[in-house]
């Protein structure tokens, strides 16, 4: 097997691919170009959408050349794969500017440098809208369309979860198009293999047979399992919502804890998929005389570093230690200010420094025990807190565990 090919075995992202023996054959002749596709209805990917794209960082760093394609002009549309209902149609100027950030965040990842470091790969950020906003329907149809086989594409997993709910045309066109992108990134840049998650099996098999069809080589197809955490759900989600990388939308010290409260049987597994450690040195974390802890901390530590850079990890440690051990600086820690007045009661206090989505929340976390002001315990949901509760002008507030926030009181 190609060594590349086999790192990213090793690293257990791959799923399926469309010919093994035939890829490992081409990566071992030379660089390939390669690419994966993401799509910019929202502002920001979560953590749920890097994966691939942590694939293409082992694949670069072995001379591969990476293509991230973002979706400008698919993006109008929404791709129908493992979606239950058709997206909301943003306007243009929505999707470009969510392009640009997720371009961006991208870059964290993989190298888009003109001049990459010494053994990687020419890395490129392109954007389908380039070849898409403007095609020409009737000449897309007769030059593309004709190769398409409508019960073909009906027996694609993706179109047949959706034709039990209501597939729109312009969904059942997305196919269609994304092998439209295939094929001209084959053209214009030399590509011949799609990376993805499980999900676009049919999307990447279709873009295959289409460059065949219009005359081109064999290409391929490489898919990644869909990561699921150890209690069965999907990774990317927490208890405030999508783990965004967008520190706007999810704060880097929140990022780092939520990698930090991975659990026992995830780690090593999460390591592999979700940091640049070699394998060799992540193996030394499945050493069971090793705390858990510290290697949950090394996860935690490495992906914050790579998404949010070093300084906004390291000050993710330092508001850990002093929220769990008080021994660290509490100016790293999440901080909100919030004005008491002549007092604040318990339920809008907590709600205000956004540790529960409703005061509904708030009164059931007093109910479970895990309501907690400056190491007391809140029992009454009628407590009212007063600026003389609080030492120095602050407070902290902490929900259940593993959950804090300091407050400046004003």
């Amino acid at each position: 097997m190609n060594k590349a090919l086999q790192v990213l075995i090793d690293r257990g992202f791959v799923k399926d691919c469309t010919n093994f023996d035939g890829l490992s054959d081409l990566m071992d002749k030379g660089p390939v170009t390669f690419y994966c596709g993401t799509d910019p209805t929202g502002p920001s990917l979560h953590v749920g959408h890097i994966v691939p794209f942590f694939a293409m960082h082992h694949l670069q760093q072995f001379g591969h050349k990476p293509l991230a394609l973002v979706g400008g002009g698919t993006g109008l549309i929404g791709d129908p794969s493992g979606k239950t209902e058709m997206r909301k149609i943003l306007p243009p100027e929505t999707i470009a500017e969510n392009a640009k950030r997720i371009a961006s965040q991208l870059a964290k990842v993989v190298n888009f440098d003109e001049v990459p470091p010494q053994g990687y790969g020419q890395g490129r950020i392109v954007n389908n809208a380039d070849w898409l906003v403007d095609l020409n329907y009737i000449e897309f149809l007769r030059d593309v369309g004709r190769y398409f086989s409508v019960n073909r594409m009906l027996t694609f997993e993706g179109v047949k979860q959706r034709l039990e709910r209501g597939l729109s045309f312009i969904e059942f066109n997305y196919q269609l198009l994304q092998s439209y992108d295939y094929y001209m990134l084959f053209k214009n840049y030399g590509n011949r293999l799609q990376i993805g998650g499980a999900d676009q099996w049919g999307n990447i098999v279709a873009g295959i047979d289409l460059i065949q069809r219009m005359g081109g080589p064999e290409c391929f197809g490489l898919t990644f399992n869909l990561i699921m955490r150890a209690d069965g759900k999907k990774m990317g989600k927490s208890e405030q919502g999508a783990v965004f990388l967008d520190p706007q939308l999810y704060s880097p010290y929140d990022f780092y804890q939520y990698w930090r409260n991975v659990a026992d049987a995830d780690v090593t597994k999460f390591m592999k998929l979700f940091t640049f450690m070699d394998l060799d040195e992540i193996a030394q974390y499945d050493d069971p005389k090793l705390n858990i802890n510290e290697a949950k901390a090394k996860l935690a530590y490495e992906i914050t570093k790579i998404i949010h850079g070093q300084e906004e990890a390291d000050k993710a440690v330092a508001g850990a230690k002093a929220a769990f051990s008080g021994s660290g600086d509490r100016s790293n820690m999440p901080t909100a200010e919030i004005e008491l007045g002549e007092g604040k009661g318990v339920l809008d206090l907590f709600f205000e420094a956004k540790l529960c989505a409703t005061k509904s929340d708030v009164r059931r976390l007093i109910d479970q025990g895990g309501c907690i002001i400056d190491e007391k315990k809140i029992t009454d949901p009628k407590t009212i807190i007063t600026k003389s509760d609080a030492k120095d002008g602050e407070l902290i507030l902490r929900a259940g565990k593993k959950r804090f926030m300091r407050v400046i009181v004003k």
